[in-house]
């Protein structure tokens, strides 16, 4: 199984960090893809978790897959050098526990790296490799009429995700500090667009197209 946005990340992570993991815990797994991915890319051992046990990827030493809340982590203290989550806070409510719950987790000198759509964007959807032409349109249309109702918020059910500044504020309260890696993801994801990317960036027209944020960083009182 390959993901080129995990793959990113993973590069991100590795190459511009230069971080040393060696056990990784991935809120939100989904069907495995990413905890899978990141045990191989990174090298580490790696614990997912998800409400739901939908898993699909097979289990092999060094990566555990298990039911779990993210408000409510089955952990000890300090057990993980990572935490890495990928658009699951906009589906949490009571958010902030989560990070919280995050952060408890994290060791000394360990690390997060969390993404969530950009209430900001535009146009969403466009990278989703499993949906539809139709389907992409059917989600846009549905954001529009939440925004037009004022409803585009995660309380009123809307994927609708954080804006930069709602999300970094929420990291740093919670984590000590945030870096803003978008930019860096993007031009690793659309390597053959860079010119592009860099571009929309130049332009300030990156708070509205780039559909989602990325952010990393180290448990407060930690060097990243």
């Amino acid at each position: 199984m390959q993901d080129a946005k995990t793959e990113a990340l993973a590069n991100l992570l590795r190459r511009k960090f230069g971080l040393s993991i060696k056990r990784i815990l991935v809120v939100g797994c989904g069907s495995g893809t990413e905890a899978s991915m990141l045990q191989k890319l990174l090298a580490a051992d790696v614990v997912g978790i998800d409400i739901d046990s939908g898993f699909e990827v097979a289990l092999t030493p060094g990566l555990d897959l298990r039911v779990g809340d993210a408000r409510d982590l089955q952990f000890d203290a300090g057990s993980f050098d990572l935490v890495y989550s990928y658009h699951v806070l906009e589906h949490v409510p009571d958010y902030e526990r989560a990070l919280a719950e995050m952060r408890r987790v994290l060791s000394k000198g360990g690390h997060f790296c969390i993404g969530t759509p950009n209430r900001s964007r535009v146009v969403g959807y466009l990278g989703s490799k499993d949906a539809t032409l139709m389907d992409k349109i059917s989600w846009n249309r549905a954001d529009w009429k939440a925004r037009l109702r004022g409803r585009f918020r995660n309380e009123y059910g809307a994927h609708a995700g954080f804006t930069k500044g709602e999300l970094q504020s929420a990291l740093e309260a919670a984590f000590g500090s945030a870096q803003d890696v978008s930019l860096d993801y993007y031009r690793e994801v659309y390597s053959r667009h860079r010119h592009l990317i860099n571009g929309i960036a130049a332009s300030g027209l990156s708070r509205w197209v780039f559909p989602a944020l990325y952010f990393v960083g180290p448990k407060e009182g930690t060097a990243l």
